[in-house]
């Protein structure tokens, strides 16, 4: 798949595009860039790219203004920005953002990203779907989780957890997103209540626990399911 997409690279500095383009185009991409909000939308418009690697701190509008854009018209989208602040990532994140990469990034960090958002991307999201992870199987349609083959019992709000992660392979859900599908609106908050069903999942599903391999929770911004 990777020499057919193509990929937009939003940055307002000549050397940051450079170094993504080169990067990417190595990696089989075929690249377009612009270094304005504006340029990127014409960009979506005109280049119709598969994905896009967006800064935030752009000259003319700030990039999260325009997340909400870039998903409506079908891309992937990972953030790349000097930006840390954990209420940047988890706005960009609940915009739509696929994932999220601090400056300064190792440029192979950076090509897995992509390949990780564009897969899911092209992932069929429905029910029915088998998420396989390593010797775990997630079977989101039978609601069935088995590990070596094996059925693993999960109590309601784990299996909830679990599937909103498998959702989004690869992908970090934000704690907000998390509460919302499996608790409801009111539990934005009730962040304890993850630790809890990460902790129940973690115990069933991980060869080790006390360093899991399976879920990583990415702090104060939410988990993601490693595939």
């Amino acid at each position: 798949m990777s020499g057919q997409a193509k990929l937009l690279v939003v940055d307002d500095e000549p050397a940051i595009r450079r170094l993504l383009g080169t990067a990417l185009e190595r990696a089989g991409y075929a690249v377009v860039e612009a270094a304005s909000a504006r340029e990127a939308l014409n960009g979506l418009q005109i280049d119709k790219p598969d994905g896009v690697l967006l800064d935030l701190g752009l000259p003319d509008r700030d990039g999260l203004e325009i997340v909400p854009q870039v998903k409506a018209a079908g891309a992937a989208l990972i953030v790349v920005s000097a930006r840390e602040a954990t209420e940047q990532k988890v706005t960009a994140l609940d915009l739509g953002a696929d994932d999220y990469v601090t400056k300064p990034f190792d440029t192979e960090e950076v090509l897995a990203r992509v390949r990780t958002a564009l897969r899911h991307r092209l992932r069929a999201e429905a029910d029915n779907e088998v998420v396989r992870v390593g010797d775990v199987e997630i079977d989101l349609g039978a609601r069935l989780i088995r590990r070596g083959g094996d059925e693993v019992h999960l109590t309601p709000k784990e299996f909830g957890f679990l599937r909103e992660l498998a959702r989004h392979p690869g992908r970090v859900v934000t704690h907000a997103q998390l509460l919302r599908s499996v608790w409801g609106p009111g539990h934005e908050n009730d962040v304890e209540y993850l630790r809890v069903a990460a902790r129940g999942v973690r115990m069933k599903l991980e060869a080790d626990p006390a360093r899991p391999s399976l879920i990583r929770n990415e702090p104060g911004v939410g988990y993601r399911l490693i595939v």
